[in-house]
């Protein structure tokens, strides 16, 4: 559809024709030679029903003066209604990858797999149905590192997830330094929605920051903690004597993530298997809902450049067609 942002200036598309029976003034001196007025109106008094057709010039400096007048009238062509998901959350996903998560106590599509590989499993599809939201990530072993800052592309984020390894950020398990992190991307920031999920399987045994202050500076901060301790609570395991029983979360340290999760008002969530992990996921995402009504909107292209150059064009064609009449004339 074609609208028209200031219509009032097509008053002036008639303005060659008023100028063409308006009384030419006399002159009190001698009059300036000028070519292209002279031959249009010559040859247009010689035949005025044919003129426009006989004088190629004349077509051509009425159709720029059209388009130049068209083109001040500001033309926007509105295409087809879009729907625009409105903006949602500022949320960071803070991943262990500390040497512990190579555990293979949990499952992905029905075989073995090290918790690393299950929580991206999971990762995937969580990330990609936050529409809405502007997803980080930062991985923490030793140290904390930012690995995607917040952003809208959802699949850039998941190829990033997928390309970590266990010990990128070292053997150790730095909580208090990632959750530090996290809030130092949040700050600042417009969105009074900031969350970040934390994921880990062990305890903090590294990093400059405590956890608990970190919290406490994170609740200043309105950032919102959702933590989740990941690993089975039983695992069979070949011995010297035979199979036996472990629990490969014993260094788990689940009262610390209760309290990061209380002080921030987020939630701590257990994940013992791959299946548990997906359904907490699910339950965040009812916690931290992404927006649900959706925005219309309908793109609009400016047309005004486009109509100003053609217009140039057949002025400027108008003007060389005139010098090579004028030049045929004298000869």
């Amino acid at each position: 559809m074609l609208e028209f942002i200031w219509p009032w200036f097509f008053i002036l598309l008639p303005l060659p024709i008023l100028m063409r029976f308006t009384k030419p003034t006399t002159p009190n001196s001698e009059a300036i030679w000028w070519p292209t007025a002279s031959l249009i109106d010559i040859e247009s008094n010689n035949k005025p029903a044919n003129a426009l057709i006989k004088n190629p010039t004349l077509l051509l400096l009425l159709l720029s003066w059209s388009l130049f007048v068209t083109a001040i009238a500001r033309p926007v062509w509105i295409g087809e209604p879009i729907q625009i998901t409105p903006s949602g959350r500022d949320l960071f996903i803070a991943l262990d990858l500390s040497g512990s998560m190579q555990v293979t106590d949990m499952q992905v599509n029905q075989d073995v797999a090290d918790r690393l590989s299950a929580a991206k499993h999971v990762l995937n599809d969580f990330i990609t149905e936050r529409k809405g939201d502007r997803i980080g990530v930062i991985v923490f072993g030793t140290k904390a590192y930012l690995q995607a800052p917040l952003s809208y592309d959802v699949e850039t984020v998941n190829t990033l997830i997928n390309e970590n390894q266990i010990g990128f950020a070292g053997e150790q398990t730095a909580i208090g330094d990632a959750i530090g992190l996290g809030i130092k991307q949040l700050e600042g920031k417009d969105s009074d929605k900031k969350v970040m999920i934390l994921m880990t399987d062990g305890a903090n045994t590294a990093g400059r920051v405590q956890p608990l202050q970190a919290a406490e500076f994170a609740a200043t901060q309105n950032v919102k903690i959702h933590t989740i301790g990941i690993g089975a609570e039983e695992m069979v395991v070949q011995g010297f004597f035979g199979p036996k029983v472990i629990n490969p979360s014993s260094d788990l340290d689940e009262p610390l993530l209760q309290n990061i999760a209380t002080i921030t008002e987020g939630h701590y969530f257990r994940a013992r298997s791959t299946n548990e992990l997906n359904a907490i996921y699910h339950l965040i995402d009812q916690l931290e809902p992404t927006p649900s009504e959706a925005l219309w909107q309908r793109p609009k292209t400016t047309l005004l450049h486009w109509l100003g150059l053609f217009s140039l064009l057949c002025a400027g064609a108008g003007l060389i067609l005139q010098k090579k009449s004028l030049f045929k004339g004298r000869n």
